[in-house]
């Protein structure tokens, strides 16, 4: 059985990440579109847009290092996620629209913010 305690305790952590990375995004002129847009693919943490992009961020929220690095935890089944949920992204607004995946990281050593972390 799974200590539902740690489980709420990861879902805060990872809420006040998001919620640092969305005041980052805005701050750089970034608009946030969505948040936690979840399609039958999956769900994208953030759906950000600046300069006729979409950006579709994954963000990955850390106390500690010590079990490696959180843009380590992007694997490549996270990365065909996002990009099916771009796709499916771009057809719920029937047009062809620039994309590109970024991770960002919020840790013990503040943010990181990795643009066209993947293709």
């Amino acid at each position: 059985m799974r200590d539902s305690s740690k489980d709420v305790r990861k879902k805060i952590l990872g809420r006040k990440g998001e919620d640092l990375i969305c005041t980052y995004l805005k701050k750089r002129g970034y608009k946030i579109l969505e948040r936690n847009f979840a399609t039958p693919c999956g769900e994208a943490d953030i759906v950000a847009f600046r300069k006729g992009v979409y950006c579709f961020v994954e963000v990955k929220t850390r106390e500690t290092d010590s079990f490696g690095l959180a843009a380590e935890a992007v694997d490549f089944r996270k990365k065909e996620r996002y990009r099916r949920i771009a796709k499916y992204y771009c057809g719920m607004r029937r047009e062809e629209l620039a994309c590109r995946f970024d991770v960002a990281t919020v840790g013990e050593n503040g943010i990181e913010y990795f643009e066209d972390a993947f293709l």
